[in-house]
């Protein structure tokens, strides 16, 4: 899943596996640590895309059959082999995260999935392969998933976001709700606001409704992990509904009687998880 959402959804939590655990930790390691590079601290734009640019020599490495440098590199090789992992899935993230070094705005709707598509949907999509579930509609489901909880994490950090300079709402669909930046360097939240925030929640939970047969396809505690999952993207989304759009004052995050909330949903997720969300105003 997204590599934003730690605070979130577990990874690689007790649930999972014992043998898979050490994998998807690894596969954590490589996203967190290299979206760091492209993030945090003060680093310059260009020093931030060459240490980008480290982790591609060291996957080049492990395609070429070397011996990578470091020891994380080290670690996920043996991951790669055992469990055959596609290199350009760990490409696709290094891609994602070079751009947003140079990338703060985005034109549509479209414009923001591709981002996904690579910033989120690889995670999941290796997940299948260490569980060996890649067959169709599997990687759809996961896709489904995993851009909707991208998406969810845009529209809770929308102020977060701003004040790293990026928004990552559509700029189209901002213009078409009479909204420009300045809704959010001054946190106003009105109607329009609120009316617009409605729609983006919808269509996200929407999203995430899409994907939710593959946590129910997946078998036993893998299968359990994944609808913890969506059962906690599901419980920010209705937090973003809560809040009626206010962000800025109210960012959503889940405590601990939400993760009481997401267990009990996750007990009777077969039969209730793709319920509509309560938003109506989905944008198409």
């Amino acid at each position: 899943m997204p590599v934003d959402h730690y605070e979130n959804f577990p990874v690689a939590s007790w649930v999972m596996p014992g043998r898979l655990r050490r994998p998807v930790e690894l596969i954590y390691a490589f996203a967190r640590s290299a979206d760091d590079i492209a993030d945090e601290g003060d680093a310059a734009p260009g020093a931030r895309l060459a240490g980008l640019d480290a982790y591609r020599s060291e996957l080049d490495r492990i395609e070429a059959g070397e011996m990578p440098q470091g020891r994380l590199f080290r670690d996920l090789a043996q991951v790669i082999a055992v469990h055959r992992l596609p290199l350009d899935l760990f490409r696709d993230l290094l891609d994602a995260f070079a751009q947003d070094v140079v990338k703060t705005r985005y034109a549509t709707f479209a414009e923001v999935l591709d981002y996904s598509r690579r910033s989120a949907n690889p995670v999941g999509r290796l997940m299948l392969h260490l569980f060996e579930r890649t067959e169709a509609p599997m990687p759809e489901w996961s896709d489904s998933i995993c851009s909707a909880l991208q998406v969810i994490n845009f529209l809770q950090d929308v102020e977060v976001d701003w004040r790293k300079g990026r928004v990552y709402l559509a700029q189209d669909e901002l213009a078409a709700a009479g909204i420009d930046e300045s809704w959010i360097a001054q946190q106003r939240v009105d109607d329009r606001w609120r009316a617009f925030m409605s729609a983006q929640v919808g269509r996200a939970g929407a999203m995430l409704a899409s994907g939710a047969p593959l946590a129910r396809a997946l078998p036993g505690r893998v299968g359990l992990e994944l609808r913890m999952i969506v059962s906690g993207g599901l419980r920010i989304v209705r937090r973003l509904e809560q809040v009626d759009g206010d962000v800025f004052r109210h960012r959503p995050v889940l405590g601990a009687l939400d993760w009481l909330a997401i267990a009990g949903r996750t007990l009777w997720f077969p039969s209730g998880a793709t319920r509509p969300v309560a938003s109506s105003g989905a944008m198409r």
